[in-house]
C-alpha cells in the first residue's frame, strides 16, 4: 500500500527542485522503462496498476491504482506503468569531434526530441547551458522516448565552456552561410540557440563559422524553424557530407 506522503513526493517530482532535493525523476511507459532499467540508470521503484501482466523485477514493483497513477501521470491516458529512477551523479566531458551545444531551450518537447535525435545520429553527450530546461522534467523524458537513458546531457556554464573551446565554434543563424553549400568541420562544436531569440549575442560574438538553413519557400512567411528541426538538419548534413 503506497502512503499518502509517499504519493505526495511522487507528484512533487514534476518539479526540479523536488526531483533535485529527492534525487529521483519519473519514467513513464513500459518500453521506457524497460530502456532505462537496460542502462547505467539506478531504478528506485515501478509502480504498475496490474502486477500480474507485466515483466519487471518483482522486487521493483509496487500496485498503485489508476487513479493514484493518473495523479502522477504526465500523459492524458496514464500507461499504467510509472518507474522512478535515481538521478546519476556523473557529469562528466565525453570527448568527441562533434559537440552539440543548446543554449536556453526552453520547450520540453524540443529538447526531448534533440535528445532521440542524437541517439540516432550517434552523438553520445549533449551539452546546455544552465539555463536550458531540465532534462528529467517528465515531458523530456517523454519525448526523448529512451534515448535519455543513453545520451549523457551535460550542463555547463556556456560562457565558460566556449571561452575554453579549441574547436571552431559554428552557430545555427538566420543569416549565415548556406548549409547546404558549406563545408562542415567534422571537429567543431554546433550551437543551436533559444526557440524566440536564437544564439546570445556574446556566442555570436566568439562563432567563426555561422549557418542557416535557408528558406526555399516563394512566400518567405515563415519566421524560423524550431530548435529540433534545426538540429535534425544539421546532424543529417554532417552525417551526409
Amino acid at each position: 500500500m503506497v502512503s499518502k506522503n509517499e504519493l505526495k513526493i511522487l507528484t512533487s517530482l514534476y518539479q526540479k527542485k523536488y526531483r533535485d532535493k529527492h534525487g529521483l525523476f519519473l519514467v513513464e511507459g513500459r518500453k521506457t522503462i524497460e530502456e532505462f532499467l537496460n542502462s547505467s540508470y539506478s531504478c528506485r521503484q515501478i509502480y504498475v496498476a496490474n502486477i500480474e501482466k507485466n515483466a519487471f523485477p518483482k522486487e521493483l514493483i509496487s500496485h498503485l491504482s489508476i487513479n493514484d497513477l493518473k495523479k502522477i501521470s504526465n500523459l492524458k491516458h496514464t500507461s499504467g506503468h510509472i518507474g522512478v529512477f535515481e538521478l546519476p551523479n556523473d557529469q562528466v566531458m565525453i570527448e568527441q569531434d562533434i559537440k552539440i551545444v543548446l543554449d536556453h531551450i526552453q520547450d520540453p518537447g524540443n529538447l526531448g526530441t534533440i535528445i532521440r535525435l542524437c541517439d540516432w545520429f550517434g552523438i553520445e553527450q549533449l551539452i546546455c547551458s544552465k539555463d536550458t530546461v531540465d532534462c528529467y522534467n517528465p515531458k523530456v523524458v517523454q519525448a526523448s522516448m529512451g534515448s535519455l537513458s543513453r545520451v549523457k546531457v551535460l550542463y555547463v556554464d556556456i560562457e565558460e565552456f566556449i571561452n575554453d573551446r579549441q574547436e571552431e565554434i559554428v552557430s545555427m543563424l538566420l543569416n549565415g552561410e548556406n548549409i547546404y553549400q558549406t563545408t562542415l568541420p567534422k571537429k567543431a562544436v554546433y550551437i543551436i540557440g533559444n526557440e524566440s531569440n536564437g544564439i546570445r549575442p556574446s556566442l555570436v560574438e566568439k562563432t567563426k563559422l555561422p549557418l542557416t538553413i535557408p528558406q526555399f519557400s516563394k512566400h518567405q512567411k515563415v519566421e524560423s524553424l524550431n530548435a529540433a528541426t534545426a538540429t535534425s538538419i544539421l546532424l543529417s548534413e554532417l552525417m551526409r557530407k
